[in-house]
């Protein structure tokens, strides 16, 4: 996966972006009691993460071929 990071762009977009969203879910996590927009907001960051992840695991499973 280091080569990936150092060669594949978008790899290395999606790590980003994946951690970055986790610092936001973390944030939000730490409140006792969401309000109903922050709910939404967190279930959109949960899928983006899941969508990067998913991004990552397919440009892996590519660069295995």
């Amino acid at each position: 996966m280091n080569i990936l990071k150092s060669e594949n762009e978008e790899y290395k977009r999606l790590e980003e972006e994946h951690k970055k969203l986790e610092q936001v879910l973390d944030e939000m996590l730490k409140k006792r009691y969401l309000t109903a927009d922050e709910e939404i907001e967190k279930k959109k960051i949960q899928k983006q993460k899941l969508h990067c992840k998913d991004r990552m695991a397919q440009i892996i499973r590519e660069h295995k071929n």
